[in-house]
């Protein structure tokens, strides 16, 4: 079965600074029918405006990932770290017993990023900070794995201490790619950009579909779409 997540629904918010939209409750927005699924908890789609961001701030016991997509944004962490991200980059951040951080856009243009939260595997593990760049080429026309849990055997940009698994693809015109889904698995489909059709529902920017008891997912009938697949443990 596939449940449509039209990107028109996701809550939303203008603070001036930042427009955001939430797929799943988050902060002042509340539907008790979009609390996450499975072990994925947050997909944020924020722009920041130059000069603002969010000042330091706290976490604990999550999985976070950014997937940029356009402009730069300024990482400061608890850890020591201090980074700049920019478009085609992702990060990892395992907040674990505790971490503080800020993220400010110090540039002349507008942060576009994608934020995602997942319930780890373990609870109180010591904090970690990851970047790494996106190969482009990999996605290009097939599923490529962006973050994968720890123990996996295929290599992977992040390593997440989850049980799920993210992947991103490029795909357009006759591309076609597909996904198998074990007994017992969600799936979890956000276009990021262009258009496409999973299983044969067709999808827009910002759109999702959310997978239950399906064992094929199949990507096709795309236009210029950018799109991010997770695979996730039920919980």
């Amino acid at each position: 079965m596939l449940t449509l997540r039209p990107a028109a629904e996701r809550g939303h918010a203008d603070h001036g600074w930042l427009r955001t939209w939430h797929s799943f409750s988050f902060a002042d927005y509340y539907d008790p029918r979009h609390m996450g699924w499975g072990n994925l908890r947050v997909i944020n789609e924020d722009i920041v405006a130059p000069g603002t961001g969010f000042g330091m701030h706290g976490h604990r016991d999550m999985e976070i990932i950014t997937y940029m997509l356009a402009g730069e944004l300024t990482h400061r962490d608890s850890m020591g770290h201090t980074a700049t991200l920019r478009a085609g980059e992702v990060q990892h951040m395992s907040a674990g017993r505790g971490v503080m951080h800020s993220e400010m856009n110090h540039g002349t243009q507008p942060v576009h990023l994608l934020q995602i939260w997942i319930l780890p595997r373990v609870r109180g593990i010591a904090p970690s900070y990851t970047q790494a760049p996106m190969d482009t080429t990999a996605g290009r026309g097939r599923l490529a794995p962006v973050a994968l849990p720890v123990d996996h055997p295929e290599t992977a940009p992040l390593r997440i201490h989850a049980d799920a698994a993210l992947y991103a693809a490029r795909l357009d015109g006759a591309d076609t790619t597909q996904h198998r889904l074990a007994p017992g698995r969600l799936g979890y489909v956000h276009v990021v950009r262009g258009r496409l059709a999973v299983n044969g529902v067709a999808l827009a920017a910002g759109d999702a579909a959310l997978a239950l008891d399906e064992p094929l997912l199949t990507l096709a009938d795309a236009q210029a779409a950018e799109v991010l697949l997770f695979d996730l443990a039920r919980v």
